[in-house]
C-alpha cells in the first residue's frame, strides 16, 4: 500500500517540471550567445588585423 501512496504522490509532484523549464531556457540562452558570437567574429577579426597592420607601420620619430 505504501508503493501505491508513493506512486500518487510522485505523479502529483511538480518540482522537476520547473527544473525542466530553467534547463531549457539556460540552453535557449547559451544558444543565442553562440549565435551572436559566431556572426560577430568576423567583423572583430577583420577590424583586429587593420589595426595591427596600422600599428605595424607606425613609426617613432626621434628628434
Amino acid at each position: 500500500m505504501k508503493l501505491f501512496k508513493f506512486a500518487k504522490s510522485f505523479a502529483r509532484d511538480e518540482d522537476g517540471a520547473v527544473t525542466v523549464d530553467w534547463v531549457v531556457l539556460t540552453a535557449a540562452i547559451v544558444g543565442l550567445g553562440i549565435a551572436v558570437l559566431t556572426s560577430v567574429s568576423g567583423g572583430t577579426t577583420s577590424l583586429a588585423n587593420k589595426i595591427s597592420s596600422n600599428l605595424a607601420n607606425q613609426t617613432i620619430a626621434t628628434y
